[in-house]
């Protein structure tokens, strides 16, 4: 097996309480198999605006369904989650952290803990990532310093690179999160998990 077909690429939003629920059990499954996981933060706007889709609770006749679904599915998976007063939110300054960690070379895992620590956050402590102040708090927790993260999300360069992943996710077909990938092979939503268990066993089907 070449190292492409080790990866699993993983497409998340900070906001989205499926991506939530899959980054608790991605890791896990990926190791069983021999796997690791290439994490992506991406916004979940931009793929939505590509595939001319808007987001579940913002149709009111799914509104309620969507939420009921999302605590379902956490009670399901043994995820704890406290739906977040404020949702969806913005989360473009949470993704630019994400990529400053990815990019800063051996940070692959800061990276993916600071998206599970920013997950678990928002979607089981009710942590506001998209407030200024609450994300500082949330560096300062995970042992970051908040003015450098501060100055990351404000920085030009940091939102140029969060663009750039944006494009290339939606023009690797991507249209909504969680999303995996796994040797050329998509797969769209938390609930693909098992077709995704058997792909890893037993390969094509």
């Amino acid at each position: 097996m070449n190292h492409e077909r080790k990866v699993i690429d993983f497409y998340f939003d900070f906001s989205s309480p499926y991506s939530y629920i899959a980054s608790e059990w991605v890791e896990a499954l990926a190791a069983r198999h021999g796997r690791t996981v290439n994490w992506n933060a991406i916004l979940l706007g931009a793929t939505f605006a590509a595939a001319e889709l808007r987001p579940p609770v913002a149709h009111p006749i799914k509104r309620d369904y969507s939420l009921l679904d999302f605590e379902r599915s956490a009670r399901y998976a043994g995820v704890p989650m406290v739906m977040p007063a404020r949702f969806p939110i913005p989360t473009q300054n949470a993704a630019r952290v994400f990529w400053w960690l990815h990019d800063r070379g051996d940070a692959q895992v800061s990276a993916s803990a600071w998206a599970r620590h920013g997950l678990r956050a928002y979607f089981a402590r009710g942590v506001d990532l998209s407030n200024a102040h609450c994300l500082r708090e949330l560096a300062i927790e995970f042992g970051l310093d908040a003015t450098e993260v501060e100055d990351v999300w404000n920085d030009p360069d940091w939102k140029a690179r969060l663009k750039e992943v944006n494009e290339a996710a939606i023009a690797a077909g991507v249209f909504g999160a969680p999303f995996f990938v796994i040797d050329g092979e998509p797969f769209w939503g938390h609930d693909r998990r098992l077709q995704i268990e058997r792909w890893l066993e037993h390969g094509p089907f």
